[in-house]
């Protein structure tokens, strides 16, 4: 999959990862109690800074804050693009 955006300095672009659908006891969740996902995958990332270089890269599994990032819907899909400073770990 090729995304035709490119981050700017440190920031990443990343597939977040579908919402839970059910609970572990086979409740179905509906679409307004859904929470956001924190992890996703990282589908672009920018060139870093001159003195701090990228720790992450594309393919990455990441988790992130409940609040990062700026959501955007790029050809029917969406993404969010964030700092690499939003993420807390790689999975």
């Amino acid at each position: 999959m090729s995304v035709k955006v490119k981050p700017l300095a440190d920031r990443v672009l990343v597939e977040p990862a579908a919402a839970e659908e059910k609970t572990a006891g086979g409740i179905i969740i509906p679409d307004t109690a859904k929470e956001k996902p924190q992890k996703g995958k990282i589908v672009a990332v920018g060139n870093g800074k001159p003195d701090e270089p990228m720790t992450v890269k594309v393919g990455d599994e990441v988790l992130y804050g409940k609040y990062s990032g700026t959501e955007l819907n790029i050809e029917g899909k969406d993404y969010l693009i964030m700092r690499e400073s939003d993420i807390f770990a790689i999975v």
